[in-house]
């Protein structure tokens, strides 16, 4: 996948001027389509835990394209707490599979917490896929549903769809940080 494709598949999520974390932005495929999402007035976080993905990362946070974001590289482990701004949005590209299924709730719920109010996690992944070396705990658009309740969170929103060049399809869901507020009665 390009970041043009990327782009596609989580425009619907991101507005031009927010402030977003790429978590596990491996060589910055999401994190270019954040950057042209967002424009000149918004700020993209990277973040990745591998030191050769960082390299590339740091060369995207050089290249200050007109029209595109501010990008800034950081290497952590999103699994671990962040020193993060409050952010309007976190995407979590093809990363979430690759942590333990106990602890994606957790993870999932502390992404959260550094998320404004109207905020919002942005999650693409597998749909319906085994488990394999490369997918070791996948998350079904279902799986998703579920971790979204035990955090705390909203209730998943189908965003984009696309087949995926390893075979089924993939999801864009978008998770806002709280649930709607139930209306009551007057």
């Amino acid at each position: 996948m390009d970041s043009r494709d990327a782009g596609q598949l989580i425009a619907p999520a991101v507005h031009v001027g927010e402030r977003w974390a790429d978590l596990g932005a491996g060589t910055g495929t999401f994190t270019r389509a954040l950057a042209r999402l967002v424009g000149a007035a918004g700020t993209v976080y990277a973040i990745e835990r591998d030191r050769s993905a960082i390299v590339s990362l740091e060369a995207l946070a050089r290249d200050r394209e007109s029209g595109k974001a501010s990008v800034v590289a950081m290497r952590a482990d999103f699994t671990q707490p962040l020193e993060l701004p409050p952010l309007d949005g976190a995407l979590f590209a093809n990363a979430l599979h690759f942590i333990d299924a106990y602890e994606q709730a957790n993870v999932l719920r502390r992404i959260a917490e550094r998320l404004e109010n109207d905020g919002a996690i942005v999650v693409v992944e597998y749909d319906n896929r085994p488990p394999s070396r490369w997918v070791p705990f996948p998350l079904s658009l279902t799986r998703l549903a579920e971790l979204s309740r035990i955090a705390h969170l909203g209730a998943p929103e189908l965003i984009g769809q696309r087949r995926s060049m390893f075979g089924g399809s993939m999801y864009a869901a978008r998770v806002p940080r709280r649930s709607p507020m139930p209306l009551t009665p007057t």
